[in-house]
């Protein structure tokens, strides 16, 4: 199967939350997922996007983007989503389960912990003052018999 690629840059805003989801669903179609492949992928973007909206601009004025690049290739697809804002100091603290640092928000520090749970490969590359990365894999195991 050769390689597709999208791109999305949209606003660090709630209300584009499900936008990214219901994008990277779509976008996911033509590996022919079962449901539950793309509610794990829904999930996961979910928790990442919040992230972004969250933690990533907080006191920044400038545009606040957040993107999303998808790939999908030989029955898997990969999903980056990256922002521009403070950064990650530790990211190994920051992955631990119920680790939160906004108690205040009511955060339950599960948003890594539930990426991980619902992806094949998760990685973070943080660096402060610069912004986040999270990459994300995932293989489409209908897409393993179909022959791509």
């Amino acid at each position: 199967m050769k390689k597709d690629q999208m791109k999305l840059i949209f606003e660090a805003s709630s209300s584009n939350e499900a936008f990214a989801r219901i994008s990277v669903a779509a976008f996911m179609t033509r590996l022919n997922p079962t449901v539950e492949e793309v509610a794990d992928v829904k999930t996961a973007v979910s928790e990442a996007v919040t992230n972004c909206i969250i933690h990533a601009y907080e006191g920044y004025e400038r545009d606040r983007p957040v993107e999303i690049c998808c790939t999908v290739q030989d029955g898997e697809i990969e999903v980056q989503i990256r922002d521009f804002g403070v950064g990650i100091e530790d990211v190994a603290l920051a992955m631990e389960p119920l680790y939160t640092s906004k108690p205040q928000l009511e955060r339950s520090g599960m948003g890594f912990a539930f990426m991980e749970a619902f992806m094949d490969a998760l990685e973070v590359e943080s660096k402060p003052k610069e912004g986040t990365c999270v990459r994300m894999k995932k293989k489409i195991r209908a897409s393993q018999t179909k022959g791509d």
